[in-house]
């Protein structure tokens, strides 16, 4: 951020510090340095930067064959307005795609969506991140809280609950938040029933679903429930004056074409296919079965021969590495499939439609190597115990570890890119500190998830993910400083 290097060099220098510290402080052996690399480039490559491809590579098909230009006017006719714009794509379309599948794909999509319909690329790139905080706790098909169970053995209703308590009100204050980012004060305000109805809506159903149903769907239903909700409000309710960004056409300088309903359907399949598809994947019976076709491999050097110890964890146990090659169960491989299916149902041949895909592949090298470093660098933290020496030196905070026992899920997402890594890294050590302390386990891992959700938007991977999406490469310093 400081020197303003490109991220992809940024990533690697972080990586071989984290290798020196690694060998040098920690007393890793070398063997097992290079066994935990190989086990963050794998899932590097299997869940984040497969995912992140195909999503960018969705959207250049649109752009290749003109459709986006119908995309653009389908969400014009909605509104004009650039600040309900974003609620529509970043919050709650974001939220749906988080939900699914989460990985990235929320940022990579909408942020590409909001440079095709014009919005300044550093400007949707800020959004996209901003948007991407309230739904993760519940992204993945409520995958962070799953593995908070799995870490700290308390029931996933009463941990969904608790969570489901502290996000609402980061939803009801996001809607404001995102716009006055965009805009001044007296012109967040003129849109005041947009941002609240966006924001009661969300945070209405993402406290109704976690108390009271599962966990599993609050992002998906809270997004398309919100999508919903806003379409219906601009019907009957529209900004006093649009608001475009400076040197953008006016209104009424726009010639916009009148689409047929099978028309905008047709521009919008691509998206369509890929949230139908995104969804199928999450479903818990459909995801098991895909996951049979997943080969699994014990990490030579490295399974169950690093071992947590008190206070980290409740009871010594070996920490467990294996190289997961879920390529059929992973969110990317539905979205390539939508490329693939999208591809010819636009128009593009198939070979057409894969040299698209080349050509997104090489244009997005340098963001794959920023973000393999970072896996990486993520995994060799993990197991180095790197990471609960960071934990275990907030723990001594005493009274004031609610504040930053919430800082520690957000030290862990920043660190792992995801929510349920921070829950897998610190949830243990949570309940442990809390019940030493006399507060309430639940109360501590929950929070641990909910702090998480602050830490995504600024983490390594998520701003690569931005900048690629968004066109930004090289900037990622300065997005970092921005968010």
């Amino acid at each position: 951020a400081v020197r303003k290097m490109a991220a992809h060099r940024a990533a690697v220098w972080s990586f071989l510090t984290a290798v020196a510290l690694s060998l040098v402080v920690v007393g890793m052996p070398p063997v097992m340095v290079g066994a935990a690399v190989a086990h963050g480039l794998v899932f590097g490559i299997v869940r984040i930067a497969w995912t992140l491809l195909c999503a960018v590579w969705i959207y250049e098909l649109a752009v290749e064959t003109g459709h986006f230009e119908v995309i653009k006017e389908s969400i014009g006719a909605v509104t004009d307005d650039r600040r309900m714009q974003v609620l529509l794509i970043a919050f709650a379309f974001g939220a749906v795609l988080e939900g699914s599948g989460g990985g990235g794909a929320p940022v990579a999509i909408c942020g590409a969506m909001m440079v095709g319909l014009g919005f300044n690329p550093f400007a949707a790139a800020v959004l996209c991140l901003i948007a991407n905080t309230s739904p993760v706790a519940y992204g993945g098909v409520g995958n962070p809280i799953r593995t908070l169970v799995a870490v700290t053995g308390l029931p996933e209703a009463d941990l969904s609950a608790m969570v489901g308590r502290i996000l609402p009100w980061t939803a009801l204050i996001l809607p404001f938040w995102l716009v006055r980012s965009m805009t001044k004060t007296r012109q967040t305000l003129e849109v005041w029933p947009g941002l609240l109805t966006c924001g009661v809506t969300f945070a209405a159903v993402q406290f109704y679903w976690s108390n009271y149903r599962d966990a599993s769907l609050v992002d998906i239903i809270g997004g398309l429930a919100t999508l919903l909700v806003l379409t219906l409000l601009f019907k009957v309710w529209q900004p006093r004056t649009i608001w475009r960004y400076p040197g953008e056409p006016g209104v009424n300088d726009l010639h916009r074409k009148q689409h047929r309903i099978g028309e905008v359907l047709h521009a919008w399949s691509p998206f369509l296919l890929l949230a139908v598809l995104v969804i199928l994947w999450g479903i818990p019976s459909i995801k098991d079965w895909l996951d049979t076709f997943t080969t699994r491999v014990p990490v030579p050097g490295l399974h169950n021969l690093v071992v947590r110890v008190p206070p980290v964890v409740a009871a010594t146990q070996a920490e467990p590495a294996v190289f997961d090659l879920a390529w059929l169960s992973a969110i990317g491989t539905a979205t390539f499939f939508a490329g693939l299916i999208a591809g010819p149902i636009l128009g593009l041949s198939v070979k057409g439609t894969l040299q698209v895909f080349l050509r997104t592949c090489y244009r997005m090298r340098f963001s794959m190597v920023a973000i393999l470093a970072m896996l990486g660098l993520g995994f060799i933290t993990r197991y180095s115990g790197m990471d609960a020496t960071l934990g275990l030196a907030m723990t001594n905070t005493g009274v004031l570890f609610p504040f930053f026992g919430t800082l520690l899920g957000w030290l862990g997402v920043a660190l792992t890119g995801t929510d349920a890594g921070s829950n897998a890294l610190f949830g243990s050590l949570q309940v442990i500190t809390a019940r030493q302390l006399g507060l309430s386990p639940v109360l501590m891992a929950a929070a641990n998830s909910a702090g998480g959700v602050m830490g995504k938007m600024i983490d390594a991977q998520s701003i690569i993910v931005a900048c690629a999406a968004t066109g930004q490469e090289g900037r990622e310093g300065d997005l970092f400083r921005a968010v």
